[in-house]
């Protein structure tokens, strides 16, 4: 199934960043590792499109088809929820008193 690898994706980018170079990979990777995520989630959208149209033709595999759709749902809630939870640390930072 899809969604193992894409929780194994991103723990493999996670360590990647940290074995790169400890705690200042993790101040300085870190608009890379969102980077990587974006266009990692582009990659899934762009098979999901594909899918759907060779679908369309009538020449897909429907099980193909369900499975590249759900993964790219679940691809974009992901990303939404990675969304939500910067944006919440973001307001908690311009919260904090000096």
């Amino acid at each position: 199934m899809a969604i193992p690898s894409i929780a194994a994706g991103s723990y493999a980018s996670t360590q990647k960043l940290l074995e790169a170079g400890g705690n200042n990979a993790q101040a300085s990777g870190f608009g890379d590792l969102v980077k990587q995520s974006l266009a990692a989630f582009e990659g899934q959208a762009k098979a999901a499109d594909q899918q759907v149209s060779t679908a369309v033709s009538g020449k897909a595999d429907y099980v193909a088809v369900a499975t590249t759709v759900a993964e790219s749902e679940t691809a974009i809630e992901t990303l939404v929820a990675v969304r939500d939870k910067v944006l919440a640390a973001y307001d908690d930072v311009m919260r904090m008193t000096i």
